[in-house]
């Protein structure tokens, strides 16, 4: 298969963490019994009438701003056409040629290298409700739909290219590595600017492929497919390196690529045709009769850019040069926000910055992907993981308690001091008291003594392993070490 440049467009669709949707006043909440969270302007009933929700407006400036798009001074709403049993009103309020906001882009690293990837335009529109079908709707042969998503507010960011784009494939996304990237950096963006929750799962976040093989005979884009309903990082991925398979061989066959929208089979690993792609002229767009445009003033614009927080890699730098951190580490830590500020208040509660950057990234995560939780869910706060490093730094405690320590504030929540003198976990560090323990191992472990005198070193592990055994792990190691070292050197 000789080597094909690829181009990929991602229209990502994010629901706005708003408390009430989009152009009425219904709770904006995940979840609850179907058709429960839908009111008349919902449905569009007759006599309705849309009110915009200022709040999605704010949000989706955030966004914005924060990508270095380009807000429009006015922009229009509009209705767009098209009949499904989960679209009650026959139409869903959107934006087309007057959105709130247009260019930008989002840098990403691949391979060692850094790309710019250009942005359409953000704009705003309302979901859908969602059909069940069969046993989930809970009455067999049947198909149920549950409006309660009906006129929950999105944010849809399209990527470059369009049809107006320069024709230079190097501008856009080249690669399902690329798209794979460029939808995390997006994720972490809109997770730190607390504008979505971006929960997969519950269809927060959610984005449609284009991809099409580059034309080099002609010097311009190929057909592209559309690929519909990716809710995962990772068959977005897969679906993308199984269409750019399926359309080089196509090609290289000599066939050609049918313009059509696909769904992507995770199961078999394969795109099937969903049905013919559509064009802006087959959802017959016309400006929305009941909402006026909106008008955005250059105050409210500066207002939003001056309540931007610090970006991930701005953070992800300061990281480095703030608090001496490696840059993986730094980069693992800003990675979400939530784990940066957690990071952040260790410090505040007296922890050493490396410390807590060691006792986070390593036993502090394990508990988390342990228990499958996220860090807000975690019961131990970060004032009480400074105190946990504390007591193993002032030796207190040794390591080894510590991790067991933390595992109990895991499951209790309870100060480790607390935990250390109710489980009589303090570290012992009485010279005397190890000097003889140390001394009783060694007398009754005489074939590994001669061994170590005569160059096995390695054994230290053994006899260091026996002492903490014989301690319940509570000995100094570091006293441990050095008892063991003088006792067995020179006998």
């Amino acid at each position: 298969m000789t080597d094909r440049k690829v181009v990929i467009g991602l229209e990502i669709h994010i629901q706005l963490n708003t408390d009430s949707k989009v152009f009425c006043g219904c709770d904006n909440s995940f979840g609850g019994d179907a058709n429960t969270h839908s009111c008349p302007r919902c449905l569009g009933m007759p006599g309705v009438l849309p009110v915009f929700n200022k709040d999605v407006l704010t949000k989706t400036m955030t966004l914005a701003s924060a990508v270095g798009a380009k807000i429009a001074d006015e922009c229009q709403f509009v209705r767009k056409n098209y009949f499904y049993p989960d679209l009650p009103k026959g139409y869903q309020i959107s934006q087309f040629d007057q959105c709130v906001a247009n260019g930008g882009g989002i840098e990403i690293e691949v391979g060692g290298k850094t790309k710019f990837i250009g942005l359409d335009r953000i704009q705003i529109e309302e979901d859908a409700g969602k059909s069940v079908h069969g046993e989930d709707s809970g009455i067999l042969d049947s198909s149920l739909v549950d409006v309660n998503r009906c006129g929950t507010p999105l944010l849809e960011v399209i990527s470059l290219p369009n049809s107006r784009s320069p024709v230079d494939p190097d501008l856009y996304l080249s690669s399902p590595d690329e798209a794979h990237e460029y939808l995390m950096r997006f994720k972490q963006i809109a997770e730190y600017l607390g504008i979505s929750d971006c929960n997969m799962e519950e269809g927060n976040l959610r984005c449609d492929a284009n991809i099409s093989i580059w034309d080099h005979k002609n010097n311009r884009f190929g057909t592209r497919t559309e690929i519909k309903n990716l809710n995962s990082f990772r068959f977005a991925r897969q679906a993308l390196v199984q269409e750019m398979i399926r359309q080089t061989a196509l090609i290289e066959d000599g066939g050609k690529v049918i313009q059509e929208t696909l769904l992507f089979d995770p199961a078999t690993q394969r795109t099937a045709p969903m049905r013919s792609k559509e064009e802006a002229h087959d959802y017959r767009y016309f400006p929305e009769p009941d909402l006026v445009p909106l008008i955005i003033s250059d105050q409210w614009k500066q207002e939003v850019v001056d309540s931007l927080p610090e970006m991930p890699r701005a953070r992800r730098e300061r990281f480095g040069e703030q608090y001496g951190l490696p840059e993986d580490a730094a980069a693992l830590l800003t990675a979400e926000r939530a784990h940066a500020d957690y990071f952040e208040e260790t410090v505040q509660n007296g922890a050493a910055p490396k410390r807590a950057s060691n006792w986070m990234l390593t036993e502090l995560f394990r508990e988390l992907n342990e228990r499958k939780i996220e860090i807000d869910e975690l019961a131990i706060e970060p004032n009480q993981l400074a105190q946990l490093i504390s007591l193993v730094d002032d030796g207190s405690i040794n390591a080894g308690v510590g991790k067991e320590v933390m595992s109990q504030m895991a499951d209790t929540g309870t100060n480790p001091s607390v935990i250390v003198e109710e489980k009589g976990l303090v570290q012992i560090s009485d010279s005397g008291e190890l000097e003889e323990i140390v001394g009783r191992i060694m007398t009754e472990n005489p074939d590994e003594s001669a061994r170590f005198r005569d160059g096995a070193t390695k054994l230290m592990g053994f006899f260091v392993g026996q002492v903490m055994r014989e301690t319940k792990g509570q000995a100094n190691p570091k006293l441990v070490n050095e008892l063991l070292r003088e006792k067995l050197g020179s006998a």
